[in-house]
């Protein structure tokens, strides 16, 4: 008795969030969209750290796909994202006693121009931005180089994903 009710609940479950249609289990509300584009997000910060660009294209392209069912387009997509990555720096954070840094930050940030060609209400052009500590004795290349920007830019994705697919 006990399984019948729970495969009529199962069942019952499915159906309605197959009835929902544009419902995603991560929170995005993709509307009537069925495409995305990501134009290349192009480095124009003053200090330029090469193939950054392509991998933010990549990761923001990666992130959609693998959150919500849209499918993605070079061209004519319902929702469009574009932008430049605008800041790439450095920065001394916390001092040893003897005045030297015992800790740099590097921080990357991205303007991001969404376009839903559907509702343009929801349209935006914002900067987005995190950081990343490492020790000052480390120098920004190889693995710590790369564990730094893997890290800016899952958070920098979320967020942009965030503020253009859900309403939190």
């Amino acid at each position: 008795m006990v399984t019948k009710l729970c495969k009529v609940i199962s069942v019952v479950l499915i159906g309605f969030c197959i009835g929902c249609g544009a419902y995603s289990f991560t929170g995005a509300d993709t509307g009537n969209a069925e495409t995305f584009q990501v134009n290349f997000f192009q480095n124009v910060a003053p200090i330029v750290e090469p193939g950054i660009d392509r991998q933010f294209t990549l990761a923001l392209q990666d992130l959609i796909q693998n959150q919500t069912n849209l499918g993605l387009t070079n061209s004519n997509g319902d929702l469009i994202y574009e932008g430049e990555i605008t800041q790439y720096y450095v920065a001394p954070m916390t001092a040893t006693s003897d005045e030297r840094a015992a800790q740099q930050r590097l921080t990357i940030a991205v303007n991001v121009r969404f376009f839903n060609t559907l509702d343009t209400e929801k349209d935006f052009e914002k900067k987005f931005s995190f950081y990343f500590d490492f020790d000052a004795n480390s120098q920004l290349v190889g693995s710590v180089r790369d564990e730094a920007i893997n890290e800016i830019f899952l958070r920098i994705t979320q967020d942009v994903f965030n503020e253009s697919l859900t309403d939190w």
